[in-house]
């Protein structure tokens, strides 16, 4: 495969890794193994020494953009199947509740150098639903587009800008009234569950259809946080809300919603969290999918630990999977690894060692 010039120029072999990356999400090879290198980072290191875990005060743009610039230009020098890119943590679920008055909070993350935002519940009764209204003439909106204008110009030529979370269906719901009122109003109150999952449907189209108009695909894909790049125009959703409901309530509430942002571009990635695993063989049907991300916690089983299981309820959608590095490692060396995913490789211990290690990866064919 001839080299080019790659537009990114924190992304070493920038044009071998979409080759990889094309191979396992556009044509679903099932043989293919591709992986993300994470070792310890000096960046993030000086950032938790910075700053304090917990709610903070509204983030400084030029703050985030240098540290998005020290943080994607650490990885230059790992050739791992990785994208570089800025993930816009700020423009959390702050976003979708501060566009209809919520009280934005802002909370910092360590461990990730994220300054993340969330909103309490807007409504005190859905009496108040009604005088909602949506404008691109809003303070939050006017932050937003500057935020990407701001990204995209310190970005252009060296690293991505990833999607960022639909806040959609009934987590937008969650933002209105709250989750247990939420839980409870599907029962109780399905009209008005359904209204405001349709204005949850036009908040998230204006706001990643604005995404797109603002941010620049690379080589015709989209960056990602969780899956690294996929083609075409494609958003991140998020199921969390039916994690602990039957796979029936996601039928009946979940699917729906999801399909219909998804056909407004050219599909999109989820994330799964242990504790939603048995909704797996039905999320792996939604139309548009690309790609499902896997988390793991405490009281569930590691997805590494059970992948062969997880893959038979997702036939050939990719996964993308955590994993820590010496199980990796070991599994990779005794030739045991499944094909079809996308392994986030965890506490590597150096550069040296995840290059060496990606040499494999990339021999290996199960």
């Amino acid at each position: 495969m001839s080299m080019r010039y790659f537009p990114l120029s924190y992304c070493p072999e920038g044009e071998q890794v979409l080759h990889r990356l094309r191979q396992l999400y556009q044509d679903r090879q099932q043989r293919i193994v591709l992986a993300k290198m994470n070792v310890p980072s000096k960046n993030l290191a000086e950032f938790a020494e910075r700053h304090q875990a917990g709610y903070c005060d509204y983030p400084n743009i030029g703050e985030r953009l240098e540290f998005w610039d020290k943080y994607t230009r650490e990885h230059t020098t790992i050739y791992d199947d990785s994208i570089p890119s800025a993930y816009l943590s700020e423009m959390d679920q702050g976003l979708y509740g501060g566009l209809f008055g919520g009280d934005v909070r802002f909370l910092c993350d360590v461990e990730k150098g994220w300054i993340s935002s969330m909103v309490p519940p807007i409504l005190q009764q859905w009496s108040e639903f009604d005088a909602l209204s949506l404008s691109t003439d809003h303070e939050w909106y006017n932050r937003y587009t500057n935020y990407l204008g701001k990204f995209v110009q310190a970005s252009c030529g060296k690293y991505g800008i990833s999607h960022f979370i639909l806040i959609n269906g009934l987590n937008f719901v969650f933002e209105l009234v709250g989750a247990t009122q939420a839980y409870l109003d599907l029962e109780e109150n399905p009209e008005m569950i359904q209204k405001a999952i349709d204005l949850a449907h036009e908040t998230n189209l204006l706001i990643h259809k604005t995404f797109f108009e603002k941010v620049p695909l690379v080589e015709g894909g989209t960056c990602s946080n969780y899956a690294q790049w996929v083609p075409g125009k494609i958003v991140s959703e998020s199921l969390d809300p039916f994690h602990m409901t039957s796979v029936h309530c996601f039928e009946k509430w979940g699917r729906e919603p999801i399909e219909k942002i998804f056909a407004q571009f050219d599909g999109g990635v989820i994330h799964i969290h242990s504790n939603g695993r048995h909704l797996l063989e039905a999320a792996s049907v939604l139309k548009g999918l690309k790609a499902i991300r896997l988390f793991d916690e405490e009281d569930n089983p590691p997805a590494f630990e059970t992948l062969s299981d997880l893959k038979k309820h997702v036939g050939e959608v990719p996964l993308i999977c955590p994993v820590e590095f010496p199980a990796f490692y070991q599994t990779l060396r005794d030739h045991e690894l499944l094909g079809g995913v996308f392994y986030d490789v965890r506490n590597v211990p150096d550069v040296s060692t995840a290059n060496s290690c990606m040499a494999l990866v990339r021999k290996y064919y199960g």
